[in-house]
Parts: C-alpha cells; sequence; structure tokens
C-alpha cells in the first residue's frame, strides 16, 4: 500500500519506518530543512533503541523516503497520516496549528486518482477528527471551489479516520508491532476495511519479526478496536491520565508508607497482583515526565472544562506529581541538613531510560531546586546529555564523562532515570571517591543491600 506520513517527529518516524519493514511504500513528509537532511542520510535526530537500523534498511530497500513535498507525497499515496506536534499552550489547550496547515495542504493536494484515508495519528482534542475533515474541504476549495449545493467534492474523495498511538519511548518499535490494541475510530465501512488491510500483518501476526524486536511468545493476533471518531480520540486521552493516576496513587501511598513503618514496593506488589488492578505503573519515585502525560492531562482537563464538567481526580493526580518531584531534595535535607555548598550529583537526565527525551523530565525540576539553594550540581546520563546542553543552555550545572567521575567529590547521588548502568554500578568504586557516601534512590530501582553493603547510606521513596 501507498502511505503518505507528514511530520517526522517521534511518532510519525517510528510509524513511518514500522510500516516500511512490512512491505508498505512509505513516503514521509518533513518541513524542518536540517532534519530532511538528516533523515534522507539515514540519521534519526532522536534516541530511540533500534530506530536507527529500521530507518537505514527502509531507505536501502527504496519503501522509505523523505520528502518536503506535501503535494506529491499526497498523490502518490493512498493513506495519508497526520502525525505533527501538538504541544501544550500555556492554558493547558494543545496547539493544533500544525494540524490545521497540514490538512488544508493535504486538501489543497487532492485530486481525482483515487479515495483517500486521512488519518489522525496526532494526539488531538475530541471532535478533532471532524474539524480535520472542514479543513481538508477547505483546502480542496482553495485549488477547486465545491458548488454551492455540495458538502464535499465528488472528485476528491476522502474519508478522516482517528487512529491514535500508545507508543512508549524506549520499546516504540516493540510497541508498533506488538500493541495491546489497534483502534480505529471511523464511521464509513470502506474506510475501516482500508485500515484493516494496513495492519492486517500486525492484527495477524503474519510478519518476519525483526530480531531487535522478538514477538513476544503465544502471541497469535492482535484486537482491531473499532469506534466513533470522538471515542477513539477520547481512548488516548484517557489511557494516559490513568496510567498517570497510577503512578500518583503509588507516590501518595508512598508518604503514607514512610509515616507508618511500612514498605511501598511491598504494599504495591501485595496490591498489583489483584488481577482487577495490575502491577503496571504503580512504582513509586520522583514522578512522571515525558512528553505525553502531562500534555495529554491538560488536553483533557481543558475539554472537560469547556463542557463545564469537573475533573477532581486528574487535578490530583498532576498536583502529587509536582509535590512528589521534591521529596528527594527532603531527603537530601534530612540527611546532609545543610544544601548550600554542598556538591550533589544527579544520575540520569532523560524522563525515563532508552531515550533523550527531556520533556517534562523531574531531573530539570530536581537541579533548578537544588541550584537555587546554593548547590553545585553535577550530572550522568548515557545518552541525554548533548540533548540537555542544546535545549538547556541555561541550566548551570556540570557535566561529568562518567558514573565514578560523577561521584568524585559528590556529597550525595540522587538516582532520577533508571538505566540498567546505574543498576549494576560497582558501589564500593563509587563510594570511595565521594566526599560523603549517600544515594536518594528516586525510582526504588538500585541494588539497596549491595548499596549499603559498600557502606553508603540509602534512602529510597516510601520505604
Amino acid at each position: 500500500m501507498e502511505i503518505c506520513v507528514v511530520g517526522a517527529g517521534y511518532v510519525g518516524l517510528v510509524t513511518s519506518a514500522c510500516l516500511a519493514y512490512l512491505g508498505h511504500e512509505v513516503v514521509t513528509v518533513e518541513s524542518n530543512p536540517n532534519r530532511l537532511d538528516r533523515l534522507k542520510e539515514g540519521v534519526v535526530p532522536f534516541f530511540e533503541p533500534g530506530l536507527q537500523e529500521f530507518v537505514s534498511d527502509g531507505i536501502k530497500t527504496g519503501l522509505l523516503e523523505f520528502t518536503d513535498n506535501l503535494d506529491t507525497a499526497v498523490k502518490k499515496s493512498q493513506v495519508i497520516f497526520i502525525a505533527v506536534g501538538t504541544p501544550s499552550l500555556s492554558n493547558g489547550e494543545p496547539d493544533l496549528s500544525q494540524v490545521m496547515s497540514v490538512a488544508r495542504g493535504i486538501g489543497g493536494a487532492l485530486d481525482s486518482s483515487r479515495s483517500r484515508v486521512i488519518v489522525n495519528k496526532s494526539t488531538v482534542p475530541v471532535g478533532s477528527g471532524n474539524w480535520v475533515e472542514m479543513l481538508v474541504n477547505q483546502g480542496v476549495q482553495q485549488v477547486q471551489p465545491v458548488p454551492a449545493r455540495s458538502s464535499k467534492s465528488d472528485s476528491h474523495s476522502f474519508y478522516v479516520v482517528s487512529n491514535p498511538e500508545f507508543l512508549r519511548e524506549g520499546s516504540a518499535i516493540a510497541d508498533s508491532f506488538y500493541p495491546d490494541r489497534i483502534v480505529v475510530g471511523s464511521g464509513d465501512e470502506e474506510a475501516i476495511d482500508l485500515m484493516r488491510q494496513l495492519y492486517k500483518p500486525i492484527l495477524t501476526q503474519d510478519f518476519d519479526a525483526p530480531d531487535y524486536a522478538p514477538r513476544p511468545k503465544g502471541l497469535e493476533h492482535i484486537p482491531f478496536v473499532v469506534t466513533d471518531l470522538a471515542s477513539a480520540e477520547l481512548i488516548k486521552y484517557s489511557a494516559n491520565a490513568f496510567l498517570a493516576m497510577k503512578i500518583s496513587f503509588a507516590n501518595e501511598i508512598s508518604g503514607l508508607c514512610e509515616k507508618v513503618g511500612a514498605d511501598v514496593k511491598q504494599v504495591m506488589r501485595g496490591i498489583g497482583l489483584d488481577s482487577r488492578i495490575g502491577a503496571s505503573f504503580l512504582n513509586a519515585g520522583v514522578g512522571w515526565g515525558g512528553s505525553c502525560f502531562h500534555k495529554d492531562i491538560m488536553a483533557l482537563m481543558q475539554v472537560a472544562k469547556e463542557y463545564s464538567y469537573p475533573t477532581r481526580l486528574l487535578d490530583a493526580t498532576t498536583e502529587v506529581n509536582l509535590v512528589q518531584r521534591q521529596v528527594v531534595i527532603q531527603k537530601l535535607q534530612e540527611e546532609l541538613k545543610i544544601i548550600k555548598g554542598r556538591t550533589i550529583g544527579l544520575l540520569g537526565l532523560s524522563f525515563k531510560p532508552n531515550t533523550d527525551d527531556l520533556r517534562d523530565a523531574p531531573s530539570l525540576t530536581i537541579a533548578q531546586q537544588l541550584i537555587k539553594m546554593g548547590a553545585e550540581v553535577r550530572v550522568y546520563d548515557p545518552v541525554a546529555m548533548d540533548a540537555c546542553r542544546n535545549q538547556h543552555p541555561e541550566l548551570e550545572v556540570t557535566y561529568a564523562e562518567s558514573l565514578l567521575d560523577l561521584a568524585t567529590k559528590s556529597d550525595a547521588l540522587v538516582l532520577v532515570t533508571e538505566w540498567e548502568e546505574f543498576k549494576r554500578a560497582n558501589w564500593n568504586e563509587i563510594g570511595s571517591v565521594m566526599r560523603w557516601p549517600l544515594v536518594i534512590d528516586g525510582r526504588n530501582s538500585l541494588p539497596e543491600e549491595d548499596v549499603k553493603l559498600a557502606g553508603f547510606t540509602y534512602r529510597g521513596i516510601g520505604r
């Protein structure tokens, strides 16, 4: 099938590479000239395990190409994905300016050669499917005015569907090939059938699994969930809000655990074994970050405000998360007493391991607060330091060359991102170069007994 993906950001590029791997002919439209040049050379502009190889292979096979010519890409395609960014505005609403521009551009490029499906892959508010259809029609009319009595030109037939993504950074390729479900929102059977045909290899698991992302044992088919447009749009927001709520719940209980002398890891394991609850995302720590949770919760709350509907659980979810980032500061104060003049090393910068994404990363909030309190902040991350230097030149931190370099003459270390390198560290060696052997485990993921045996004072979250 001939596919056009508009936007070579995280979602667009992963979608493009994976569809090309499945044998579809994919042309990806990217308007940023620097990013476009790098992509044509096979260079992925951000870190995602395995994606570099997928993009390079797609270019070599000729199934994946990159362009800045939207008109040509649309004309040669049957399915057109809109995968541009929708960042939050200051009031919490998503910025839909890129979606608006692209939708009108797609309309202006449509011709009568075939019927097309336009897919909203970007995370957009409820009602955006109808809005995008209106914008595409506006683009059509700018090129060829529609007769006054007609709502749509028969010669430019298209359908708009919602197909939300559920990719996790750090495991996006596996999530693309082995998703929990594929959701398609549409009221048109022809469009639904075309999307089912597009995803058939994934739905039936009838493809050769890539070496990098082996097929989970026993996986034979993927649910194909068909909904109306509004429900599909709401599913994405609701899923992320619920996951964030689980993390905030674990964090709130962690504070109570410390008061009564319980261990939050044991408590969460005990409740997570309940099949009605599940163990995933019940991890206490410094809180959630990344590009999706905060943005999607804010957008969901904004939609609710438009209908004068209160969102008390979502309000509490975000409030708990903001407070949780201060917990490691409090623990440092309890152990060191004075923060001013101390050297604090942060283990990790990215909001989660296996990515260089710093959007809403807890590390930035913690570093800024420590600097404000008069501490010298040193940081080390296996992947994200270049991204931090480029994106946050105002951040007055010292970048260490290694974990051992970070620890040298530090008064305390704070685990912010649970990279495997930190879990496997030689704590005897690390402790020998520190001024004060103190570790605040902000993710409850370090080997506590090993750390303590090396002479460290160990402080976890909710333990």
